[in-house]
């Protein structure tokens, strides 16, 4: 962009027309009408990065107070869509708005490196099984390939940052702290290992972190299956619990109901609720005379639905049939399922479906492994027989080597032949599914590393998720749902599963004994060692050292664990790897803001929370941001099926980046944003208009030095002093707004000041002076100073929103040492202080009057206009009848308030009463002006000029006109 200021002076002169001897004063501004955005906004993306605009803003605001939005990274695959636009424009507009608002506010930009997408992307690539080594080098370069495609994108819209030092999680120095981290939540006993059901996906063959699951609805059987009554001894305590000396008859059934047949082979309990009431119910079926157990509440329901009749003979609550057994429904088939089922009491069965008995398959559930476990069972006790890759093991009778999936019918078969099938239906319901997949998943039991969220920590004091709800009531929340959110998330999830079974990412560096599975006694020290390597050669280190290197003689009895963190990890602990880590220079701890998208309260707030909450006692971030996310006009999620996607890329390189950043900032973020090609035409005429009012008041102040020009404040014409006034209110609104994150209130004020404000009032009513007052006259002058106060307000109002087009706004307006004082860029600079006017409140509330009259004194002329007796409202004299307050307003303008109603004449009447106020409308009957355009007595007066009006003789060739209001 060219910063010669002297040859924007010269564009800026007046324009000649030769055709006009009595011209106006019509000056030029070189910012253009049209914004040509999507051809413009290139080259400044340019300039910004030739002149290094960000290294001067930082340079400008060193010493200031810090403001540190930490950046939540965006993963390292694919281009951005339209949600990382949303994001990282409010991320920037925040950015500036807080760096105009005074403050240090650096931005440094990140990514997530390690994780899934990447590795199953070589896969596709490359191949399974390659060799780790290889998978890490190629993943290393896969991400940093799509990170410079994604930054690129991120500059073309206008975000400013520390683009060319940005922090990645697969830095050497971040993969190293994050070792380090990981230690010390080790050292502070916060990390154990055991077997525990796990969110587990097939397709990904590992564990997956609770924000990586989604539900989608899935069709699977639902079944009632019997557990047949054992007899003798057991027989006689469930006739004691309901209160009989013995019971009836000695073939019966505790009936259970379930939507995973693939879990019956694994079950090993029953769960009943101690308060509920049970019932022993007789009944024939098939036949034969049975009993059945179930919540009394339910039998009706479920008779209805077997088609058999129920006697009930006796009930009893749950907890008197506690540890009661009962044989497992496919004990007659086979040996391998010839075992008991202990009823276990649990508060969590409910009655609200089934039969009110729960079957327990504890490697399949976290509430059955927890009720396993407080009743004695032991992790080598429980039953595991599906395999990561969602096969049943060799081992398992009937059902070996087929998935779970399609065992579903033959299990059913097989209970059907047990004769322990009550009911078979197909169901409906909303089931886990892996959020890459999108194939269901299942709680799977494996041996993994925790966090634990209630252990008591070694040195004492509150357990994580005390730590972590505690915090959450320490943090500011925009919207304040946010909150709500956040703390029902941690006060109910399960201990956070640490591990994953990958190649590329961070890994759980330990040295495991391969007798006895304890990590080394050394590990704090080791794990140091391992970080240092890490800082030289990244994660390959871990594969590259050999244990002997570690502990020497010992190595025989130890070996490397291979699993990796989750991806989670990585980005949850930015706070200490980046903030503290990589990019302290830039920052502070602990942030002031991060700002996500609402899936991220069980993302990364939620594991930036628990990291924090660990190794620190406190949340990282003093404020959470929350947006939604983007539908399309009709109110739909975006799928490339549906054909509904808007591109980021399409919208900036056919309309511009500040179309985009416009959308952005006028909708609320706080719902879903929706978006569709009307939607961007709206918002493409509100662009036109603020640049329309813009390019006036650049125009009109183009041949104004301030220094030279400027009339003092209290010597401004009244309505010049108003302006200013107003200006400065609706300043003040707005920075309340920008404090408070808020931006579709500051689009919607800054769009109504600058159609309705400026161009339907004051820029409306000041055409006349500007134009037609002599050039340098008081009267225009005074009307410059306004406008060019307001110019200076409005350009850095609106400058963490249309970034570009204040930018060159400002390298228009800017006088030369004004623009080289700003290090040629509006960034570097503060919001404006605009001048106080002394009877402010007043002013206001006078003019406000008027607007109210002059929209009924434009109303009337419009009817009298439509009518055919004028043609424009300056071929108007009106006469204005009022009372009160009204009246005292009008006649304090004095002969200035037809210039205030755009008429060629106005008088004002008093009358006693509102009841007697009106506007009276007629047509001049004096001769128009060639100049001026008004109606005037005083036209063809100067025979020199006879087609020129006694104020336009005067402001052209005498003393000029005098103005005092208006």
């Amino acid at each position: 962009m060219s910063n010669d200021k002297q040859a924007k002076k010269e564009a800026a002169k007046p324009a000649k027309d030769q055709a006009n001897k009595y011209p106006v004063n019509m000056t030029e501004t070189p910012f253009p009408m049209r914004g040509d955005l999507a051809k413009r906004e290139p080259q400044w993306v340019k300039s910004w990065q030739e002149k290094k605009i960000y290294e001067r803003v930082r340079k400008a605001s060193k010493g200031r107070p810090k403001f540190i939005l930490h950046d939540g990274p965006p993963y390292a695959n694919g281009d951005i869509h339209i949600g990382h636009a949303v994001n990282k424009i409010l991320k920037d507009m925040i950015i500036k708005a807080r760096t105009l608002g005074g403050f240090d506010a650096p931005y440094v930009p990140g990514w997530d490196c390690h994780g899934m997408p990447i590795e199953i992307q070589i896969e596709k690539l490359y191949g399974k099984n390659l060799p780790v080594a290889e998978v890490q080098a190629k993943a290393r370069a896969y991400a940093e390939e799509q990170i410079e495609r994604q930054k690129a994108d991120f500059i073309r819209l206008g975000v400013l940052g520390e683009w060319d030092n940005p922090y990645k999680t697969m830095a050497f120095g971040n993969e190293a702290d994050e070792i380090r981290a990981l230690g010390k939540l080790l050292e502070k006993g916060y990390v154990y290992r055991g077997l525990k059901p796990v969110n587990w996906c097939f397709d990904c063959g590992s564990a997956l972190a609770e924000a990586e699951v989604e539900y989608e609805n899935k069709r699977d059987p639902s079944i009632d299956v019997g557990f047949p009554f054992v007899g003798g001894e057991e027989n006689a305590k469930i006739a004691k619990a309901f209160g009989l000396d013995k019971l009836p008859l000695h073939k019966g059934y505790c009936v259970i109901w379930t939507t995973t047949p693939w879990t019956i082979p694994s079950n090993q309990a029953l769960n009943m609720h101690p308060e509920i009431t049970y019932a022993l119910v007789k009944t024939e079926r098939e036949g034969e005379p049975c009993l059945i157990l179930m919540a009394k509440d339910l039998v009706e329901a479920a008779f209805t639905n077997w088609n058999l009749q129920p006697e009930i003979i006796a009930t009893c609550l749950g907890e008197a049939l506690s540890l009661v057994k009962f044989k497992h429904p496919l004990a007659s088939t086979h040996e391998g399922f010839d075992r008991m089922s202990p009823v276990y009491l649990g508060d969590y069965v409910s009655t609200e479906t089934g039969t009110g008995v729960v079957h327990s398959a504890p490697s399949y559930g976290i509430e059955d492994f927890l009720s396993c476990k407080a009743h004695g069972m032991k992790d080598d006790d429980m039953l595991n027989p599906v395999m990561g890759d969602g096969r049943y093991a060799s081992w398992l009778p009937f059902f070996a080597g087929m998935t779970i999936w399609e065992a579903s019918k033959p299990i059913c078969d097989k209970l059907r032949e047990a004769g322990t099938l009550f009911s078979l239906k197909m169901f409906d319901h909303s089931y886990m599914h892996c959020w890459r997949h999108k194939t269901p998943i299942i709680y799977r039991a494996t041996s993994q590393w925790f966090a634990s969220m209630d252990n008591t920590p070694k040195a004492g004091g509150t357990s994580l998720r005390e730590t972590a709800l505690a915090a959450i009531e320490q943090t500011a929340f925009y919207p304040s749902w946010g909150k709500a959110r956040l703390h029902g998330m941690i006060a109910n999830r399960p201990d956070w599963t640490l591990s994953r079974q990958r190649q590329w990412g961070v890994p759980m560096a330990f040295l495991l004994h391969k007798e006895t599975g304890q990590i080394h006694p050394r590990t704090p020290e080791l794990l140091e060692v391992i970080a240092k390597r890490v800082e030289k050669e990244g994660i390959e280190a871990w594969q590259n050292i050999t244990v002997e290197e570690l502990i020497g003689d010992e190595a025989s009895q130890y070996e490397k664990n291979r699993d990796t963190l989750d991806v989670w990890f990585d980005s949850g602990a930015t706070h200490f790897t980046v903030l503290r880590g990589s990019h302290k220079e830039q920052s502070a701890y602990p942030a002031d803001l991060y700002l996500e998208g609402s899936d991220q309260h069980r993302g990364w707030f939620h594991s930036s929370l628990l990291t924090a909450s660990m190794l620190d006692g406190h949340a990282p971030y003093k404020a959470l941001l929350t947006h939604g996310f983007v539908v399309d006009g009709e109110g739909k999620k975006m799928s490339k099926s549906k054909g509904n996607v808007i591109a980021p890329q399409k919208v900036f390189d056919t309309l511009g980046a500040d179309i985009l950043r416009l959308w952005v900032a006028s909708t609320d973020y706080s719902g879903e944003l929706s978006i569709s090609d009307e939607i961007l035409k709206r918002v493409t005429e509100a662009y036109r208009r603020i640049r329309n009012t813009l390019r006036f008041l650049l125009a009109n102040t183009s041949d104004f030095d301030f220094s030279k020009d400027a009339v003092a404040t209290q010597d401004l014409l009244e309505i010049d002093q108003y302006a200013i006034a107003h200006t400065a209110a609706l300043q003040k609104e707005i920075l309340a707004h920008y404090d408070e994150f808020e931006f579709h209130p500051v689009i919607s004020k800054l769009q109504s000041f600058c159609s309705e404000d400026l161009g339907g009032f004051y820029l409306d009513i000041l055409k006349d002076r500007l134009y037609t007052s002599g050039t340098t006259s008081f009267a225009r002058r005074s009307a410059q100073t306004a406008i060019w106060h307001i110019t200076q307000s409005l350009l850095r109002l609106m400058a963490p929103t249309l970034s570009f087009t204040a930018e060159e706004a400002w390298e228009s307006f800017a006088s030369a040492e004004a623009f080289k004082g700003s290090d040629e860029t509006i960034f570097t600079q503060t919001y404006y202080e605009l001048p106080a006017i002394a009877n402010s409140e007043a002013l206001e509330a006078k003019y406000a009057s008027l607007r109210a009259v002059r929209a009924d004194v434009t109303k009337q002329l419009e009817e009298v206009r439509v009518s055919g007796a004028i043609g424009s409202s300056l071929q108007a004299e009106v006469l204005i009848k009022a009372s009160g307050d009204k009246f005292n307003v009008l006649s304090s303008l004095e002969d200035d308030l037809k210039f205030a109603l755009i008429t060629s004449a106005a008088s004002v009447e008093q009358v006693a009463s509102e009841a007697e106020e009106t506007v009276v409308v007629n047509a001049s009957k004096y001769q128009k002006c060639e100049r001026c355009w008004h109606y005037r007595a005083d036209v063809a007066v100067n025979a020199e000029h006879p087609t020129l009006c006694g104020r336009c003789n005067s402001n052209l060739f005498g003393a000029g006109e005098k103005r005092k209001y208006a």
